[in-house]
């Protein structure tokens, strides 16, 4: 490289120095060599369709096809596998599943039918109904019960399920030397002996308005544990096939029940 840099090679010397400025750029001893390229292609733009049109099908990583999704693809019934190899559920998979409290096992029309049985105890029941294993009533019978007392002062929510579970081993002790013509499953048992707690919640409400201690509060508690004995008996001898025997388990009610209506008047 020559040597530039010197007061003469920029700006010329003498009288006119402070006029005229040389601006004449060096010259280097390297010359710089550009490359050519021979374009000599036309200018087309790629073709993907032709590139992937053979390329296989890899799930979710192949390319977007869209004359795969049509309008009568949506309305096919394709069966979903949870290990793949199956579409997606349809809409009509969506119309034929049962309802969210049917998946839950609460039957709001069995709540509703074994609510009237124990309200009237002459009303007739079907069978499958009482033999369901509904535990959604029974524990709002309980709380309701429970709440009841509470605002009368009285916290009893251990000894109502206390009670209550010790009264459920009976029972379905009970009812298994008892029963020869059907199955007695224990959720059975304790289902229909927490619709029949329902006068108990009515006779602690009342609780709460008026004091049922003394005369008037014995005759009102007889007639609940009257009325609890025979619509669980009623229900008993309904699910169970138990012919010319609800008498006999009328009682074991009725001590059953006696001691929630202890745990209501005092």
């Amino acid at each position: 490289m020559s040597q530039f840099g010197a007061p003469n090679d920029f700006y010329t010397s003498g009288p006119a120095a402070d006029a005229s400025y040389n601006f004449d750029m060096p010259e280097f001893e390297q010359e710089l060599n550009f490359q050519s390229f021979d374009n000599t292609q036309p200018s087309v733009p790629p073709n993907y369709d032709a590139t992937y049109s053979n390329a296989p099908n890899q799930g979710l990583g192949g390319f977007y096809d869209p004359n795969a999704y049509t309008e009568n693809s949506f309305g096919q019934e394709k069966s979903f596998k949870p290990g793949g190899g199956g579409g997606a559920p349809t809409g009509n998979e969506f119309e034929d599943e049962p309802p969210l409290l049917e998946e839950l096992g609460i039957n709001p029309n069995h709540i509703f039918q074994k609510t009237l049985a124990v309200l009237n105890p002459l009303r007739g029941t079907e069978q499958q109904i009482l033999q369901d294993t509904d535990m959604a009533g029974p524990l709002v019978f309980c709380l309701t019960l429970g709440g009841f007392l509470l605002l009368s002062g009285k916290v009893t929510f251990s000894y109502i399920y206390g009670i209550g579970v010790m009264g459920c081993i009976f029972f379905y002790c009970l009812l298994s030397l008892m029963v020869t013509r059907a199955q007695v499953t224990f959720g059975a048992v304790a289902s229909v002996l927490g619709y029949c707690l329902l006068p108990m919640v009515v006779l602690s409400g009342i609780n709460i308005l008026i004091t049922i201690q003394g005369t008037l509060g014995l005759i009102v508690s007889g007639i609940s544990i009257f009325w609890c004995a025979i619509s669980a008996s009623k229900l008993f001898a309904t699910a169970f096939s138990m012919d010319h025997q609800q008498l006999l388990i009328a009682y074991p009610c009725a001590v059953l029940y006696g001691g929630f209506a202890l745990i209501t008047i005092y």
